[in-house]
C-alpha cells in the first residue's frame, strides 16, 4: 500500500482530489492531515470518509511534533501538499496567517520528508507567484516570480524553499502551479461560487473594478486529473503549470452565471478595486501536456453549468458555511471540540 500525506485535504480543491483518486485508486492509503479552519469542510468527504484506505486527522501542518508522529505512524512514503490559506483579500487584510501556514508550514513537511526520506513531495502552488501579465504572452514554467500580494508572495516563497531542499538535499520535490479553479465544494469568498450564491439569494453581485480583471479558468476535476499526473509522473526538481486555456473577463463570468440562472444584470454592482489587483494572468500548460500527455477534458461553459448545477443541488451545504452552522456539524459528526 502507498501511503500518502494529503494536507489540507478538507479544502476545496484538496477534498475533490481525495475524493478523486480514491475512485481511481484502490492501493493508495490517504492521511487527510487538515486544520479545518473556515475553509476546510468535512461535509466534502462524505465520499471517501467509510472507506478503509482513507484517514482523517485534525491538525496543523506547523505542528512539527503531530507532523513527524504522523511521518512516523503511518510511514509515510509520499506527500501532497495542498494546505494553505488561498484568499487574497484576507491575505491584505491580515498576512500573518499565510506566512504561518504556507511559508513555515512548508518548511515543517519538508523537513519531515527530509528526515523520513519520502518518495516525493508534490508542492500544490499557484500561478499568481508570477506576478501580472499585460495583454499579451503566457506564463510558462520560465516566467521570473514576481508575486504581487501577501498570498502568492507566500506561496512563491515555499516554492522556493521546496527547490532549495531538492537542490541542497535531494528530496525528490515536484510543483504544480495552477490557474484558477472552479467546481463543487468551493468556499464562497471565491468569485464563482460567491456570484452564483448571491444571484440565488437575490443579493447584489459585487465586481472589482471596471470587471475586465482576466483569468484562466480550470474545473477542479481537471486540475486534479493533472495533480495526479504529475504525482505519478512528473520529474523531480521540475515545476508544471496547469491551465485550460480559458481566459476570461471576470465580468463575462458574472454575466454567463446571471444567463444560466434567468437573472438580469441590474443585479451586478460595481466596487472598488481591491489593492494591488493583478490585471491578468493566463496559463502556457504545454510542458505538462506534451511530457505527462494531459490534457483538460471539460469545457468552461459545460463545467460551469455542473458547477451551478451542484450549487442548485446542495443549497443546505453552502446555507450551512454561509450562516456557520457548519460548525456545529463538526461538532456533533466528529466530536472535534
Amino acid at each position: 500500500m502507498n501511503n500518502v500525506l494529503v494536507t489540507g485535504g478538507a479544502g476545496f480543491i484538496g477534498s475533490n482530489f481525495i475524493n478523486y483518486i480514491l475512485d481511481e485508486r484502490d492501493d493508495y492509503n490517504i492521511i487527510n492531515l487538515d486544520k479545518l479552519t473556515y475553509a476546510g469542510n468535512l461535509e466534502n468527504l462524505v465520499l471517501s470518509e467509510t472507506k478503509k484506505n482513507y484517514h482523517f486527522i485534525k491538525g496543523d501542518i506547523i505542528n512539527a511534533e503531530l507532523v513527524n508522529y504522523l511521518f512516523q505512524k503511518f510511514d509515510i512514503k509520499y506527500v501532497i501538499n495542498f494546505a494553505a490559506e488561498s484568499h487574497v483579500d484576507r491575505s491584505i487584510l491580515g498576512s500573518e496567517v499565510f506566512f504561518r501556514s504556507n511559508v513555515l508550514g512548508t518548511n515543517v513537511l519538508l523537513e519531515a520528508s527530509r528526515k523520513f526520506e519520502v518518495e516525493k513531495f508534490l508542492q500544490v502552488s499557484t500561478d499568481e507567484v508570477y506576478g501580472s501579465l499585460d495583454s499579451e504572452g503566457l506564463f510558462t514554467e520560465e516566467t521570473p516570480l514576481h508575486p504581487n500580494s501577501p498570498y502568492s508572495v507566500s506561496k512563491a516563497s515555499a516554492d522556493m524553499m521546496a527547490l532549495s531542499f531538492h537542490h541542497t538535499y535531494g528530496l525528490p520535490v515536484v510543483i504544480t502551479r495552477c490557474s484558477n479553479n472552479y467546481g463543487s465544494y468551493q468556499f464562497p469568498e471565491k468569485l464563482i461560487p460567491l456570484m452564483i450564491i448571491n444571484t440565488l439569494n437575490n443579493k447584489k453581485l459585487p465586481v472589482y473594478g471596471d470587471g475586465m480583471n482576466v483569468r484562466d479558468w480550470i474545473y477542479v476535476v481537471d486540475h486534479n486529473r493533472a495533480v495526479k499526473a504529475v504525482f505519478e509522473k512528473g520529474k523531480e526538481g521540475e515545476v508544471y503549470n496547469i491551465g485550460a486555456r480559458t481566459e476570461m473577463p471576470n465580468i463575462e463570468i458574472v454575466k454567463l452565471i446571471l444567463r444560466e440562472l434567468g437573472k438580469s444584470e441590474d443585479m451586478i454592482e460595481y466596487v472598488k478595486d481591491r489593492p494591488g489587483h493583478d490585471r491578468r494572468y493566463a496559463i502556457d500548460s504545454t510542458k505538462i501536456e506534451s511530457e505527462l500527455g494531459w490534457n483538460p477534458k471539460f469545457t468552461f461553459e459545460d463545467a460551469v453549468s455542473q458547477t451551478i448545477k451542484w450549487y442548485l443541488d446542495n443549497e443546505q451545504w453552502w446555507k450551512r458555511i454561509i450562516s456557520g452552522e457548519y460548525q456545529n456539524y463538526y461538532q456533533t459528526q466528529y466530536g472535534l471540540r
